[in-house]
């Protein structure tokens, strides 16, 4: 098991952030990335090739996730942490301009449902196709068009200060 002890070293930060971004709580993404491990562990000798573990155990957070919120109704989420970030820093990078975007896309994303929030990650911060993201969910593919639509169309009320930053077009967001 060296192989799922290494997989589990390299991919855990990456797996928090998206797992933060999903349930808004530091606490709550540590418990869905630690469940969406287990699992993995469970069915580590199953997968074909180590390189399906991430993808295995990040459809297993997605669905974990869903099933939450299906089980728990839609409740108001308020932000008690920050939001992890990755260790390595630019040099010459204004960390001042960089966590008021954290704050106000953070503040943003806090407005939208469970679903659009879990559609716009996937989308645009895991970069997945739209089928990829209706899979993933257990949805439609018109729903995430339509929840990506709407979500969007929220971020730009509720935030029309993001807009400067960036401009997304049919392949997605671009600087």
């Amino acid at each position: 098991m060296d192989e799922f002890d290494d997989f589990v070293r390299a991919r855990t930060p990456a797996l928090l952030r998206s797992a933060y971004l999903l349930t808004g709580d530091q606490h709550l993404a540590e418990d869905l990335v630690q469940t969406a491990l287990a699992r993995t562990h469970r069915s580590w000798r199953r997968l074909d090739a180590s390189e399906n573990a991430e993808a295995y155990t990040r459809r297993t957070m997605y669905h974990l996730q869903v099933s939450w919120w299906r089980r728990h109704g839609r409740r108001p989420e308020w932000l008690t942490g920050d939001l992890p970030e990755p260790r390595a820093r630019a040099a010459g990078v204004d960390h001042a301009n960089q966590a008021a975007v954290r704050i106000t896309l953070r503040n943003a994303l806090m407005r939208l449902t469970n679903r659009q929030r879990a559609v716009l990650v996937l989308r645009f911060f895991e970069d997945h196709t739209e089928a990829e993201a209706a899979d993933l969910l257990g949805v439609s593919i018109g729903t995430v068009k339509s929840q990506t639509a709407r979500a969007l169309a929220r971020l730009r009320a509720v935030a029309p200060e993001l807009s400067d930053l960036y401009v997304v077009h049919a392949k997605g967001p671009t600087r």
